[in-house]
């Protein structure tokens, strides 16, 4: 069985995705409204959700393991939030002003991420990151940030290389050359960033995700973060997180709270928000005083740090923030994700190895990656060897490989976040889990018997 014959079949069970997809291709610059969802033969146009289950315009139901990229950690629709959007839409769904649940979603922030001294609201995990680098500049008067090979904090210029490789090329056109330079790139290697951070005196700060390149498909341990808050201190050299993902999904404080290390800035998204659009940037009180106003008008226009938004903290944003993070703050949606994700982690990878297939399953809190080799030695040449931290491997799995695995999930009943791995949400079940397992066992048998996926030998 071919790629072709999988594309076949995804289509012939969606002939209403299908459609509305050539309508959305005359309409719609690219023909999707986030390059991830591009997808041949079609994207999967989703018409429900409810818990850890997603229907689409054809009725299939699928088992969610991408989580509104990553928002949703309550699952699809928890009644709580859609409650307290609902109390919050009685009074208007837009002002233009600050309101009342802004402070309060500020409070909650506050007392779940240790470095949030102060916290400034945006609209995306990508504002958060735009926010976040123009305020280091300005704290530490440095144009230069570093960050590591693989690690993605969103599409804007200031990180216009390194999330894929190969990692010194721009991901986009459009660019400027000039822009590139004001951010390097290294190998998430410690004697490297002190090594770089000793040479050269303009880097304003390390920014990183905590977990590792793209949520964790090229992995860090908390070891390497203890290690790096040494040395940005060291070096004087300000440390961003890029918690868009891990924030309040790997604890009631994020990655930072888990691994014990304080970050200088943190950049918030997805679930910070309920799943609805929204973003914070939390810090330092010193840095995040850059953006307070003095009444000084010269100091006001030359020495701050300027950040407007119509949108920010809209109310229903907040309405489902503070929902979220009133049932968060207790660690146990976490705690139950964490245990369905450490479930589905155990049981692939002991199919991978009923099926002898070149495999590695990897991944912290509710988080899995599956790595799959293609053909002997094209990645790794044994399985003990897969479990690296090269983002080149990690990220270079061939295309055939991540689209038939996509593919035979999808036609399956599982949905993936990207790339080859998932999540799960406090909504997953023992069921859930099983059902994920047995479409995994024959997707896998599937890759191996058209040998798409390497056998071990």
């Amino acid at each position: 069985m071919t790629v072709e014959i999988w594309l076949e079949e995804f289509a012939r069970q969606r002939p209403n995705c299908g459609a509305l997809y050539e309508r959305a291709r005359a309409c719609i610059a690219g023909g999707v409204g986030h390059d991830m969802r591009f997808s041949p033969p079609c994207p999967t146009y989703i018409q429900r959700g409810a818990g850890s289950r997603m229907w689409d315009m054809d009725g299939n139901e699928m088992i969610d393991c991408g989580l509104g990229n990553g928002a949703i950690l309550l699952g699809h629709s928890p009644p709580e939030v859609l409650e307290a959007m609902a109390a919050a839409l009685e009074n208007g769904f837009h002002f233009g002003q600050d309101h009342p649940l802004q402070v309060e979603w500020a409070e909650l922030i506050q007392e779940a991420i240790p470095s949030a001294e102060r916290v400034r609201f945006v609209n995306s995990g990508t504002e958060g990151a735009m926010l976040s680098v123009r305020l280091a500049r300005a704290f530490k008067s440095c144009d230069r940030i570093l960050r590591f090979e693989g690690h993605f904090s969103g599409w804007h210029d200031d990180v216009g290389r390194g999330a894929m490789p190969p990692f010194d090329a721009p991901v986009s056109l459009g660019i400027p050359a000039t822009r590139l330079e004001t951010t390097l790139i290294v190998p998430a290697d410690l004697n490297v960033v002190d090594e770089t951070l000793r040479a050269d005196e303009d880097i304003a700060a390390v920014m990183l995700e905590p977990s590792g390149g793209s949520w964790g498909t090229v992995p860090l341990g908390v070891d390497f973060n203890r290690e790096l808050r040494r040395i940005t201190e060291a070096r004087d050299v300000l440390l961003i997180y890029d918690e868009v993902v891990t924030g309040f999904r790997y604890s009631p404080g994020g990655y930072q709270q888990y691994a014990g290390v304080t970050p200088d800035l943190t950049v918030m998204g997805k679930i910070v928000a309920g799943g609805m659009p929204g973003g914070v940037v939390a810090g330092r009180a010193d840095v995040m005083g850059l953006l307070e106003f003095s009444g000084d008008p010269r100091r006001d226009r030359h020495q701050r740090v300027q950040h407007m938004g119509t949108f920010n903290a809209s109310p229903l944003s907040a309405a489902a923030g503070i929902a979220t993070l009133k049932q968060t703050r207790s660690g146990v949606p976490q705690a139950r994700a964490d245990r369905m994700a450490g479930l589905l982690r155990s049981g692939m990878e002991e199919l991978l190895e009923r099926e002898r297939a070149s495999g590695y399953v990897y991944g912290d809190a509710s988080i899995f990656h599956v790595y799959l080799e293609a053909a002997p030695g094209s990645g790794a040449a044994t399985r003990s060897a897969l479990h690296t931290s090269d983002a080149a491997i990690l990220k270079g799995i061939p295309a055939t490989v991540v689209r038939g695995f996509q593919k035979n999930l999808q036609i399956r009943g599982v949905e993936l976040l990207s790339y080859t791995g998932g999540m799960t949400s406090a909504a997953h079940t023992q069921a859930d889990i099983d059902r994920v397992l047995e479409a995994f066992g024959e997707t896998i048998h599937t890759l191996r018997e058209a040998k798409v996926v390497a056998s071990l030998s």
